[in-house]
């Protein structure tokens, strides 16, 4: 078994101090204070004018990054994040497109790459839920759960690896849920399109890594978002119960995740799905 010696340059204390006192103690802020880690990267968000789409925008703006993001059909909540990150002197830029089509998505990296001159990371962040028993659901509501959830990440990641394989560099993060490991009954077009988001990542990540280029998931569990209010609303209390952590996630949980993964000092971190489901999946109670 090896020993590991510190260097005798290297002394411990002997004691530690395990509580900052009140006199020592920093306000804790939201404000980053280190020194912005992705300044001078362009950034690409789908499905990116509110929820947790919207605080990824905004928290990758706020490290530094150029941030365009795609939208459906409320312009009136795209304008808004533009103008509230233009207000603290932020770059955003909002694209109405529909993700289901390969050639809006080839027409919004061109867009993205004419304005700012590259696409650095790529957020497939758009879905969507219609949920409905096997028995019942209409060929529609699978097909659109798929063509969103899924197909939609096929269209953008073919469209920006082009260009940053050609770069040598690229950071890919997909969203998934803990809907591709936990089965819930109605969710059949739900999970079949996370779990195909899942293994398309895992297989691009190798494809990729050669040129610099990252592919990764995030799956979050029950995050409040509007998208999800009814499935909260419907579980009631009993849902926290299921969560160690005794709470839901928020936005910003997510938010957090996926810069870890957007960042340059990720680079040896690929093909992984990270759950951000305060202990969700885990099946303790």
């Amino acid at each position: 078994m090896p020993v590991w010696l510190l260097p005798a340059a290297v002394t411990l204390p002997l004691k530690f101090d395990l509580f900052v006192s009140k006199q020592d103690s920093v306000p804790f802020s939201t404000e980053r204070t280190r020194e912005m880690s992705l300044n001078g990267r362009v950034a690409l968000v789908t499905g990116g004018s509110r929820g947790i789409g919207r605080a990824i925008v905004e928290t990758l703006a706020a490290d530094g990054a150029k941030v365009a993001f795609v939208y459906h059909s409320n312009s009136a909540a795209a304008d808004e994040v533009v103008a509230s990150l233009k207000e603290k002197g932020l770059d955003a830029l909002g694209f109405q497109a529909d993700v289901r089509s390969k050639d809006a998505a080839d027409k919004v990296i061109a867009d993205v790459v004419d304005a700012w001159g590259s696409v650095d990371i790529l957020v497939n962040n758009a879905g969507i839920i219609k949920d409905g028993l096997l028995a019942t659901m209409e060929a529609a509501q699978w097909q659109d759960v798929i063509d969103t959830n899924l197909t939609s990440v096929f269209n953008f990641c073919q469209a920006a690896t082009r260009q940053m394989m050609s770069q040598r560099y690229g950071r890919i993060i997909n969203m998934s849920s803990v809907a591709a490991d936990v089965s819930n009954p109605g969710q059949a077009n739900y999970a079949a399109s996370k779990g195909g988001v899942e293994g398309f990542t895992r297989c691009i990540a190798t494809e990729l890594a050669r040129r610099g280029v990252t592919a990764n998931a995030v799956a979050p569990g029950f995050i409040q978002t509007d998208m999800t209010e009814a499935v909260v609303a419907a579980a009631g209390k009993e849902i926290k119960k299921k969560i160690p952590a005794r709470r839901l996630g928020n936005p910003e949980d997510i938010a957090n995740a996926v810069l870890f993964f957007a960042q340059e000092s990720s680079s040896y971190v690929t093909g992984q799905i990270l759950k951000v489901d305060g202990g969700l999946t885990l099946g303790g109670l």
